[in-house]
């Protein structure tokens, strides 16, 4: 267990998980969670044993995003340099998140607004609570995306509904941001945290190295040409099958049995 004021962060094993942790700001991200969560992050990354991680929030919010509070009480000191530096921090989870070799499931447990929104996607696996909710407000308090919410929400939803969401503040149910596809699944509240230990749990007992590449294709699929990906796809399956995970998984399969990755 690692002690943050923040967010709470176990490990497990091959699994870390990670609960934003300021209820009574409905997990608002401010100065010192942008910074924890970049630490955290930082600490999975370099992780060589993990092999998945698992993001949710405590209480009724998944995220409210950032902590327009503390902005306010920064507005002296320069309110821009705070949002910068907050983004920064915020950025470099993100950006570690999506380039560890581990998978990143986030469970949306409530209201995912703002960076909490643009957080909530990030995930290579995203389930909701059925009383999940997601809009981006930004705008609405005069402010523009954050989160890499303009890096996501155009590949996964297209670049029509990604103007609808961050200009008109419109807000979607579970099971309209399942329907549009910004979530793997959708369950009942009381399943949520059962459902996310449960994937995590099978991912656990998954091929990382295989995983691995998986993220960092899909990663790079949309700057590639057909031939740099088909290059890159050739690289990846034979650093696979070279490894002990696709040795075993072979193996495996051949031998009509079930693989036990490393």
């Amino acid at each position: 267990m690692s002690e943050f004021e923040t967010i709470r962060f176990e490990r497990t094993g091959s699994i870390a998980r990670i609960i934003l942790n300021r209820p009574e700001a409905a997990n608002g991200i401010n100065h010192v969670m942008g910074r924890e969560l970049a630490a955290v992050a930082g600490l999975c990354a370099d992780d060589p044993a993990l092999k998945v991680v698992t993001l949710t929030g405590a209480g009724r919010f998944f995220s409210a995003g950032g902590d327009l509070k503390a902005m306010a009480a920064a507005k002296d000191d320069g309110l821009g340099a705070y949002v910068k530096a907050l983004a920064t921090d915020l950025h470099e989870a993100v950006s570690l998140f999506a380039r560890m070799d581990a998978l990143l499931v986030i469970g949306v447990n409530g209201t995912a607004a703002g960076a909490g929104f643009s957080l909530a996607i990030g995930g290579d696996l995203v389930v909701a609570a059925e009383s999940a909710s997601f809009t981006m407000a930004y705008t609405r308090a005069g402010l523009s995306p954050d989160g890499g919410a303009s890096y996501y929400l155009p590949r996964l939803i297209g670049l029509r509904r990604t103007q609808e969401l961050m200009l008109t503040n419109r807000t979607l149910s579970a099971a309209d941001a399942l329907d549009w596809g910004l979530l793997h699944r959708v369950v009942p509240d009381a399943e949520l945290t059962a459902t996310v230990d449960q994937l995590a749990e099978q991912f656990a007992a998954g091929p990382k190295s295989a995983n691995a590449h998986v993220k960092k294709l899909l990663l790079v699929a949309h700057n590639h040409n057909l031939e740099e990906q088909l290059g890159t796809e050739a690289t990846f399956i034979a650093d696979s099958a070279d490894g002990p995970d696709g040795q075993e998984g072979i193996s495996a399969f051949l031998g009509k049995r079930a693989p036990l990755f490393s």
